[in-house]
């Protein structure tokens, strides 16, 4: 069965043509303990997406909530934003990321873990 699914995959794959999109997706996946999810909702539309935002490196910000990771203590959340490179993601970091960084740490304590994760864009065309 595992082989004919890999068969699968690769028939589709080999129809389809794609084309990386300039930009990089700038993405960080949240856990955060049930009693702080609807504070740290609240927190990253009203402080950190406008405080990330600020100088224009990091654009279009979307925060969803992911509903396969879901336990009973905890909820997860993905925050994304797109830059134009990752020299220019590095510079973000270091003038303004770290800062945020502390300023999580400092809001939520250890209720909320984090990991980012720095990903291509592709169109794909059938």
């Amino acid at each position: 069965m595992k082989a004919f699914f890999s068969y699968l995959c690769t028939l589709k794959i080999t129809r389809i043509t794609y084309t990386r999109i300039k930009m990089i997706i700038y993405n960080t996946t949240y856990t955060v303990s049930n009693a702080d999810a609807k504070n740290f909702i609240i927190w990253a539309h009203e402080v950190y997406i406008p405080k990330a935002k600020e100088g224009g490196i990091l654009t279009n910000p979307r925060l969803c909530q992911i509903l396969t990771h879901k336990d009973e203590e905890t909820e997860c959340f993905s925050l994304q934003f797109e830059v134009e490179s990752t020299a220019l993601l590095n510079q973000w970091y270091a003038k303004n990321g770290k800062t945020l960084v502390d300023e999580l740490v400092n809001t939520f304590g250890q209720s909320i873990v984090g990991f980012a994760t720095i990903m291509n864009d592709i169109t794909l065309r059938a």
